[in-house]
């Protein structure tokens, strides 16, 4: 009798064990994809520093030859400004939805006043053989690419953490130990065509 409620005992010890361990599996795979979108946010952050550290340059540049431009000009600067701002509350929290529609219209709008600045650059031949404006346009299109490719790994690693989040069984835990869905950073629709690519030099 008494060997009956030991073993008895002995397997209730072993599948709770098991349980605990599943559990902490389960729990472990959450924190490491949610670590995984994180690290992928660091990397849109260090390519559109690299962007809005460009973006003073080409306006200095640009303001030498464009002096009866100054609203477009004023108006990439302000960009830049909500971009950054944008940038700085996406940090803080990457994938929270608020953050990344604050972060992607920001984005959208900085697209928009480059791409109007460099349409009106075109009107001016010195500025258009400006070797720092060449250099810096340069720069800037390669970075835009590197945004999106950033851009593209961070949504990657967003849909697998989502996406073990809300499967049997990483559902069980995900809402009990405050494991959120997290949002995509995606362009505007109504800025999406001018925000999806690099803007255009040809100078």
């Amino acid at each position: 009798m008494r060997g009956a409620l030991m073993l008895t005992l002995l397997i209730l010890l072993v599948i709770v064990a098991a349980v605990a361990f599943w559990g902490v599996g389960i729990y472990n795979g959450l924190v490491t994809a949610r670590n995984a979108y994180r690290n992928a946010f660091a990397q849109i952050d260090v390519q559109l520093q690299r962007r809005f550290d460009l973006i003073p340059n080409l306006v200095e540049v640009a303001k030498k030859y464009m002096a009866h431009e100054r609203e477009t000009l004023e108006a990439v600067v302000a960009a830049r400004s909500a971009a950054q701002s944008g940038l700085s509350a996406a940090k803080a929290n990457p994938g929270d939805p608020d953050a990344m529609a604050q972060l992607a219209a920001a984005q959208g709008q900085l697209n928009a006043g480059l791409g109007r600045l460099l349409a009106v650059a075109e009107a001016y031949p010195d500025l258009k053989a400006n070797q720092n404006m060449l250099q810096l346009t340069e720069e800037l299109t390669s970075t835009e690419n590197k945004v999106a490719f950033a851009r593209q790994a961070f949504n990657d690693s967003v849909m697998g953490y989502n996406n073990r989040r809300e499967a049997f069984p990483g559902n069980l835990f995900a809402g009990m130990f405050g494991f959120a869905a997290a949002t995509l950073l995606e362009i505007p629709v109504d800025k999406r065509d001018q925000a999806r690519e690099a803007p255009k030099v040809s100078f």
